[in-house]
């Protein structure tokens, strides 16, 4: 049977159809034709400011899945470059405190954040340009993850960072969230127990003016993973089941994303703090396998 003959196309708009030697493809609108737009959803937007982890498991790739999962909008000034998988960093290469500085900057003239979180600064000159930024722009929300040691132990803070840490930047603070390690490291004193966690989250708040998410999931001898938060005027115990047989990382990371990302949202930070908990066991509880090792699964809701 002969085939028919495509239509003509006479609109000198657009151009002649595809044609194969089975089928046509032909799209015809009049000119003039527009499709019709709904009004488009405003997202809110959040900055991280963090190194890079090449395995894709922590650090800015973390924290930008965390505020996507969330409906945020995330931006980014990358401190460090590390090389790294989920077996161990192989080798870290700092930012210049001039391009750091110029990542924000460009954050904030074209997508002013409502909320920032911060997480491997690594050393004392970023940390610096960092709490010189925020000097000027305080009453934003600024969640800092003082991140100084990966899960495999390589050194993330150099030593004399601490210092620049605890005197410029965490008084900026509106909350800083260390593990059990970062814990013990900026209260100078070993902590065991849950009572431990509570005393160092108000030590915490004392020194430096902000509110402190104490993490005890490394506790042993405990069935829960239990965190302390106290602002001065309330605190929380925050706890759920240990999830047994998931070798996890950058779960601090995305943790700290998730405060931010809910701040970002408008929500007041002991709730943010709350549903951080909630998303972060899930993350953990709905983790997934890439090439065999555990990932934490952003996007489980």
């Amino acid at each position: 049977m002969a085939q028919a003959n495509p239509p003509h196309n006479t609109n000198p708009h657009y151009p002649a159809p595809h044609s194969s030697s089975r089928f046509t493809f032909h799209v015809s609108r009049p000119p003039g034709y527009t499709v019709a737009m709904q009004t488009r959803k405003q997202l809110p937007i959040a900055l991280t400011i963090a190194g890079s982890d090449s395995g894709g498991g922590a650090g800015i790739q973390a924290d930008l899945k965390t505020f996507a999962a969330l409906g945020v909008h995330g931006t980014s000034a990358i401190t460090c470059i590390t090389a790294q998988n989920p077996e161990g960093v192989r080798g870290i290469q700092a930012c210049s405190v001039g391009i750091v500085r110029r990542q924000m900057e460009a954050v904030f003239d074209a997508l002013p954040p409502a909320a920032v979180k911060t997480g491997m600064l690594y050393s004392a000159p970023i940390i610096r340009v960092v709490a010189d930024f925020f000097r000027r722009r305080q009453g934003l929300p600024l969640v800092v993850d003082p991140v100084m040691v990966s899960t495999s132990g390589a050194q993330l803070l150099k030593p004399a960072a601490v210092k620049a840490l605890c005197a410029e930047l965490l008084p900026l603070a509106t909350l800083v969230t260390p593990n059990l390690d970062e814990a013990e490291i900026l209260v100078g004193q070993k902590l065991t127990s849950v009572a431990d966690l509570r005393a160092a989250a108000r030590e915490l708040h004392k020194r430096f003016g902000c509110a402190a998410l104490v993490k005890g999931g490394h506790l042993r001898g405990l069935k829960e993973a239990v965190d302390i938060f106290y602002d001065g005027r309330q605190e929380l115990l925050l706890s759920a089941p240990f999830i047994r047989g998931v070798s996890t990382h950058g779960t601090g990371c995305t943790y700290s994303a998730a405060i931010a990302g809910h701040l970002a949202r408008g929500c007041s930070l002991p709730r943010a703090v709350q549903r951080a908990k909630e998303y972060i066991t899930q993350a953990i509880a709905q983790s997934q396998t890439a090439a065999g090792h555990s990932v934490l699964n952003c996007f489980w809701g």
